[in-house]
């Protein structure tokens, strides 16, 4: 189900399906959300898309999201 909410998302945004790698911004969600807090997941995900989307490379700014929030440190 999720395979077919992508590709139908994609297609009503005009976005090419194989631009979008899913267990890319699954695995930052993932991240955020246990090591920074759950609502941080949706917003850093759309944080990403916007760094992306003003040309950094996905992979890159994952990475370093994903660095971000393996260090951080609420207290």
């Amino acid at each position: 189900m999720l395979e077919e909410w992508i590709e139908t998302a994609c297609a009503e945004l005009g976005i090419d399906r194989a631009d979008v790698d899913r267990d890319l911004v699954l695995d930052l969600a993932r991240e955020v959300a246990h090591g920074v807090a759950r609502p941080g997941a949706p917003l850093t995900t759309f944080l990403l898309g916007i760094a992306v989307g003003r040309g950094a490379a996905a992979r890159d700014a994952a990475a370093r999201l994903t660095a971000l929030a393996d260090g951080w440190d609420a207290g």
